[in-house]
């Protein structure tokens, strides 16, 4: 019998992934076929899953040399040059870093819609196979209940009816005959209520997985997403606790996205395994239970090439139907013939003539439900689901977790130089003199100071401070400047009188540049305007 097929062919990634090693944890080389049952098949694939944490482990002593070269190797941070390159690699590895991880998360939520579709088509198919089966179920077990209860009850009751006529009695029981022949020929169908029950369950224990497996990528593809966007902004802001967290979370996130890429490269694996000979693997499974003969009808569904299940089906049916047609036929007869003489049996003809036409009804029904185009149809969806979009979303998925173990790599990286970078701008302002005015902090110092009053170069005359004997100018050098040169301005052009006694030099402060008609005014000024003001104006 030819396994040849046409109307399914395995794409070309699953004959790429079935190539790959099949090696159990004693490293023996296995076959290639698919045997989830089989421990050493289930080994081979725990062994896809052990090289996926040995890339982690060589991906984290990279990282850990790089660090340790990067903590005990010092540059000198002094030149300009070096300084300008550190910064321009930090901006480079973030936006490589950013970009890559950008470019994960979209071909991660490509490759698990793909995923999701593909499992979804799967059980849908199963569900439809289901629905089939039990259909083809419930009319087997409702035409016989029928034959075997309701028409052998009424058929009793029209032998007592008939017992007279001997012609009718015989004609009842040609009918009970054709009734018991048509019993005959549904009981010898298959028995498909195991394999409907088998079906179901799969069908509900894989929708339940891959809902969870649908919610724990999304959530991972956020979380990628948010910490490459908190650590972008961390680097932006310079902010140490940001880029700290951001660091564990990497690391985290590293583990995560290696683990995943183990078990997305097994399932591959172990989905292309069957993908390959989907056929086979079917045959081995079903032969306790289905004949063989039977599997390959609904497997296939050749109509060139003989099958006995089908010949068998063809003639069930075919009988089923003549039988029906027989019984028919001698029903209309006697209600022609019998009920003038027999008034009392019309309610029982016509309740075995509605039977038969149910029956009928169900025949029709069965025969659509058997054809193997039905089940062949969901046999070749669940292929395609599992096959072609199932398989190609876990190789996305595979790709999403390498690009963002590379690109948290990346980030672990520039993180610790972005620190460095920090920590030097900090220390080179701790190293600027306190004294220098273009110092940020001392001149954040000195706006501190002035608020507590410890700064006397400026002094009010104001009332609500006191008089202006109160004032204490502090003992400085003597010098030889005008007295004009120190007058405030505010005494000239009206407005409470101020002055300074501090002269601009000894501030470390440039003096004032006073224009020719501002000095003028000064030196105008007569005596009793000095009188006026006080002697404090005098150094």
């Amino acid at each position: 019998m030819s396994s040849a097929r046409v109307d399914y062919i395995a794409p070309w990634w699953t004959f790429w992934l079935h190539e790959f090693p099949h090696v159990n944890l004693r490293f023996q080389p296995l076959d290639q076929t698919f045997k989830p049952q089989d421990e050493n098949y289930q080994q081979s694939l725990i062994f896809l899953g052990c090289v996926a944490a040995a890339g982690l482990g060589v991906n984290l002593l990279c990282l850990a040399i790089y660090l340790s070269c990067l903590c005990c190797c010092r540059k000198d941070e002094e030149e300009e040059e070096s300084k300008k390159s550190n910064s321009c690699c930090v901006t480079w590895a973030a936006v490589a870093a950013g970009l890559i991880c950008c470019v994960a998360v979209g071909v991660g939520f490509y490759g698990n819609s793909e995923t999701n579709d593909g499992v979804y088509q799967l059980t849908y198919s199963l569900y439809n196979a289901n629905h089939t089966l039990a259909g083809v179920d419930s009319l087997v077990t409702g035409t016989v209940g029928g034959m075997q209860s309701g028409l052998n009850e009424h058929l009793s009751r029209l032998g007592e009816i008939f017992a007279a006529r001997g012609d009718f009695v015989q004609t009842l029981q040609f009918m009970q005959q054709m009734s018991d022949n048509i019993i005959k020929q549904l009981l010898g169908l298959p028995d498909w209520e195991k394999a409907k029950v088998d079906l179901a369950a799969i069908a509900d224990q894989t929708a339940h997985v891959e809902y969870y497996r649908w919610l724990t990528y999304l959530l991972i593809l956020i979380l990628d997403l948010v910490i490459c966007l908190a650590a972008c902004l961390g680097l932006a802001k310079q902010s140490r606790w940001l880029l700290t967290a951001m660091m564990v979370c990497g690391v985290l996130t590293l583990i995560l996205s290696w683990a995943s890429l183990g078990a997305d490269v097994a399932t591959a694996v172990g989905t292309s395994d069957f993908c390959v000979a989907p056929d086979k693997f079917l045959m081995n499974q079903t032969k306790d239970v289905i004949s063989s003969d039977i599997v390959h009808y609904y497997l296939y569904c050749s109509q060139t090439l003989p099958n006995p299940f089908q010949q068998f089906v063809l003639q069930s049916l075919t009988v089923f139907q003549r039988s029906l047609t027989t019984m028919q036929i001698q029903i209309q007869g006697l209600l022609q013939f019998a009920v003038p003489l027999f008034p009392t049996a019309e309610r029982d003809l016509l309740s075995i003539q509605n039977l038969l036409n149910n029956s009928e009804a169900s025949l029709h029904q069965l025969t659509a439900l058997l054809d193997c185009r039905g089940l062949n149809k969901d046999y070749l969806d669940a292929l395609i689901g599992v096959c072609y979009d199932g398989v190609e979303g876990l190789l996305y998925l595979c790709l999403f977790s390498l690009l963002a173990a590379c690109a948290f790599s990346v980030m672990l990286c520039a993180i610790p130089r972005a620190w460095r970078q920090i920590a030097n701008r900090d220390r080179d302002y701790d190293d600027i003199d306190d004294g220098d005015p273009f110092n940020p902090q001392s001149r954040r110092m000195a706006s501190h100071h002035s608020h507590q009053g410890n700064m006397h170069s400026f002094c009010s005359y104001s009332s609500s401070i006191g008089s202006q004997t109160s004032l204490q100018p502090p003992t400085q050098a003597v010098t030889n400047a005008p007295l004009s040169e120190y007058m405030n301005q505010s005494a000239l052009f009206g407005g409470n009188p101020r002055y300074e006694n501090v002269p601009l030099i000894g501030r470390g402060s440039p003096p004032p540049s006073y224009s020719p008609t501002m000095r003028a005014t000064y030196l105008s000024m007569t005596e009793d305007q000095i009188r006026h003001f006080g002697e404090d104006f005098r150094a």
